[in-house]
């Protein structure tokens, strides 16, 4: 009935081996990430690119810098004419503690199919993490900016800033993904049917997301936004896609 199967919970399952081929772009920016012309994954958010491809997510990040952690397994059932058909839903969260989380959510007939692939799902839907202060603005950022909320189905989280040292006011599982993103005090409140795992976590994600949607008075400075790299390297792309030179 589902009990004891999730065989493969845990750290670093299915993280980086297994692909030792080199990496092949199918996107055009996958094809500028591995050629240099965009260094940094801020400048991928700042002209909200679309990452297809998880491979350019570990273009940016060290071997070991992203942690990935299991959250929830769970048998999910189809009926069908032949009777019902079992497979299994892996939520998984990656984060690297200094401001970047991401959660994906795949389903696979076996139990590490199923991590292997929100693994991947999580590094595409990677997003940067605001962190903040509590009163005194010293030091580096601990806690989250401003109060924050994230729903999911009838889960409402709420993610309020705290004192340096009061560390993280929250359930486990909540717990986890706030570590993850690289704060370290939050008081949590929530409601509804926080039972529901899958919802819970992705509330908890969709708070986390919301920190950058806030624009607070340091951020009201006058920024010109650029060139899009799609725009700037246009002819880069058109003439690497036929093959013709780089």
């Amino acid at each position: 009935r589902g009990r004891g199967r999730g065989r493969g919970r845990g750290r670093g399952r299915g993280r980086r081996g297994g692909d030792s081929k080199e990496w092949t772009p199918v996107t055009k920016l996958g094809r500028l990430v591995k050629d240099g012309k965009i260094n940094n994954l801020e400048e991928i958010f700042l002209y909200s690119l679309s990452v297809k491809e998880p491979q350019i997510i570990d273009h940016f990040f060290p071997e070991d810098a992203l942690d990935d952690e299991v959250m929830k397994i769970m048998p999910v059932q189809k009926q069908t004419t032949a009777g019902q058909r079992t497979r299994f839903k892996a939520f998984v969260a990656v984060g690297d503690r200094k401001g970047h989380i991401g959660l994906g959510v795949k389903v696979a007939s076996e139990v590490a199919n199923a991590i292997q692939g929100a693994i991947k799902d999580a590094k595409i839907s990677i997003v940067p993490v605001r962190r903040g202060y509590w009163g005194l603005n010293a030091g580096a950022p601990h806690t989250v900016p401003c109060k924050v909320t994230g729903k999911c189905g009838s889960v409402r989280v709420r993610f309020i800033p705290a004192p340096r040292g009061t560390g993280l006011c929250a359930s486990p599982s909540t717990k986890k993904m706030l570590a993850m993103a690289g704060i370290q005090d939050c008081y949590t409140s929530a409601r509804g049917h926080t039972r529901t795992m899958g919802n819970f976590i992705k509330a908890c994600f969709d708070a986390l997301k919301n920190t950058y949607g806030y624009l607070t008075p340091d951020l009201w400075g006058h920024r010109d936004l650029g060139i899009s790299p799609m725009q700037e390297y246009s002819d880069y792309l058109k003439k690497t896609a036929t093959g013709h030179g780089k």
